[in-house]
């Protein structure tokens, strides 16, 4: 298991040698968020071994802690999950393949067939009916409690991330001329980290999602989330029934839960429920002051509201995780009811931009945990990765157990159906023996096994929101490409070479004369 609370997590990584306090006066305005690029691609202190081939595994750098903010009291911590070491602490686990087997056990339990093997399955029986959450009267959130007037937002140390955030008009063009023409800072500053709590008003289902929120005035923000989301899906039940929507967003608490807010869960599983399986044992949960929505009680700063079924606000432009801006649009009003936090809090945030970032580690978790989910889907699929410079919905790298004539268009269209992979524009199929976390190695083999017109496959369907490449927004083209080895029934197909590998008794000889040779 992780830490109880986000301050837990920061000690935690004091300890380790894996934070920087910086006590140097900073702006909230655009000066962190520059730090934080800087740091995220330094290389990081713990270098992880589980994807040593892939050169980011080394990098990260350190979790900065900014203790004098300019505007406000409390201290920023930033960097936090940015490295494959600190996401690993996050999740309470050594190693993401220990916590992937976890995942497979929940998702395809072994069925205990006597007496004596039920006895042996009892803890873990006993261990998945602690996983809901718990609801408790009090909570470390709710220390000091600001209502009103008092719930001011400017109060918090909300940052700027990128130089055009919120400062373009709808539809405007994105170019050098209309950045230079930019004088006014701090208006597109945006809530990045923060979990938003709501509830279906029909089932009374709970939903974690993390959306950007950008800050409007002391208790004015837009609520950003895509048509697809959990949490706008809420938001439309109660629009048609006139109703506004009561929503919290929870910034820090136990350390699994941003990664919970951000995974890519089955339909019906709620993330509480998940991060209690992360957690080992249910969250505590308190009731928020101005209405019935129920947040972690060991969060750091927990932000009460309404989102309103009627007004709108022209939110964006964002520096987005694709490394580009999304565009400005309109998104529904959240006006503030109430701002309560813990004594002594600290405002946890994150900057996305081009990778690798804090939130590529966050994904390359999700990769490696629901592995076991997406095998049951597609059980071709021996292993698969998600490279950097595909920003996880452009590119991903499918490694298969070849068997049978066009095995990798059927593993291809399964991908293009199962859930958030739908939206992959650019899939890659190769062999059982090539390795999909070198990009060196898939690549050699895509240029090499792939005859263009033979062995792509074009298909139009929906694709994710924030590619600007798309000519339809959310609407366009995928491709994929088959660069398995070619066998008979696959098209016009010649004699095909045997790829180039050393003996194994050769191998072994060298290895183990290796010092002999006098070679580094």
């Amino acid at each position: 298991m992780g830490t109880s609370t986000f301050s837990d997590f920061l000690q935690l990584l004091d300890r380790s040698g894996e934070l920087v306090r910086v006590k140097a006066r900073v702006s909230p305005i655009l000066e962190i968020a520059e730090i934080s690029d800087r740091m995220s691609k330094s290389p990081a202190p713990h270098g992880h071994a589980e994807l040593d081939c892939n050169p980011a595994a080394l990098l990260g750098g350190k979790a900065l802690l900014f203790e004098n903010v300019e505007g406000s009291e409390i201290p920023v911590a930033i960097n936090t999950f940015g490295s494959y070491w600190r996401i690993n602490q996050a999740l309470g686990t050594d190693n993401l393949e220990s916590l992937a087997g976890r995942v497979q056990q929940l998702v395809k339990p072994e069925i205990p067939t006597s007496l004596i093997e039920k006895m042996k399955k009892l803890p873990d029986l006993l261990k998945m009916a602690s996983f809901p959450p718990k609801t408790v009267r009090n909570g470390i959130c709710q220390q000091i409690v600001l209502e009103g007037d008092e719930a001011d937002l400017t109060k918090l140390p909300i940052i700027q991330c990128w130089p055009l955030d919120g400062n373009l008009e709808s539809g405007q063009v994105f170019d050098k001329a209309a950045a230079a023409k930019v004088t006014e800072r701090g208006t597109g500053r945006y809530i990045t980290l923060g979990g938003i709590y709501t509830v279906n008003p029909e089932t009374g289902d709970r939903n974690i999602g993390m959306y950007r929120v950008q800050m409007f005035g002391p208790r004015k923000c837009a609520m950003h989330w895509h048509m697809h989301h959990d949490g706008a899906r809420h938001f439309r039940l109660y629009q048609k029934r006139g109703e506004k929507m009561p929503l919290a967003i929870v910034l820090g608490g136990e350390s699994i839960l941003p990664y919970a807010a951000t995974a890519p869960l089955p339909p019906g599983i709620e993330e509480l429920l998940f991060a209690g399986f992360l957690n080992g044992g249910g969250l505590e949960l308190v009731k928020c002051r101005t209405h019935d929505i129920e947040v972690p009680a060991n969060a750091e700063i927990v932000i009460e509201g309404f989102v309103d079924p009627n007004e709108k606000l022209l939110e964006g432009p964002f520096g987005d995780h694709t490394g580009f801006y999304s565009l400005a649009d309109w998104y529904p009003a959240f006006n503030v009811t109430a701002i309560t936090m813990r004594r002594g809090a600290i405002y946890p945030t994150t900057i996305v931009g081009k990778p690798p970032m804090e939130d590529y580690f966050m994904g390359k978790a999700t990769e490696r945990v629901f592995l076991p989910l997406l095998k049951m889907l597609v059980p071709d699929i021996v292993d698969y990765s998600l490279p950097i410079s595909g920003v996880f919905h452009n590119c991903a790298f499918i490694k298969i157990r070849k068997e049978y004539p066009y095995q990798a268009r059927r593993v291809m269209h399964a991908i293009w159906g199962a859930g958030q992979m739908a939206f992959t524009k650019f899939i890659v199929i190769v062999d059982e023996h090539v390795n999909v976390h070198s990009e060196q190695d898939v690549l050699f083999h895509l240029f090499s096994n792939c005859d263009p017109e033979r062995d792509t496959e074009i298909v139009r369907g929906p694709v994710d929101i924030l590619d600007h490449a798309a000519p339809e927004l959310g609407a366009g083209s995928k491709m994929g490409f088959d660069a398995t080895v070619k066998m008979a029934g696959e098209g016009r197909v010649r004699t095909w070479p045997m790829e180039l590998e050393m003996d194994g008794r050769t191998k072994e000889l060298v290895t183990k004369r290796w010092a002999e040779y006098g070679l580094r």
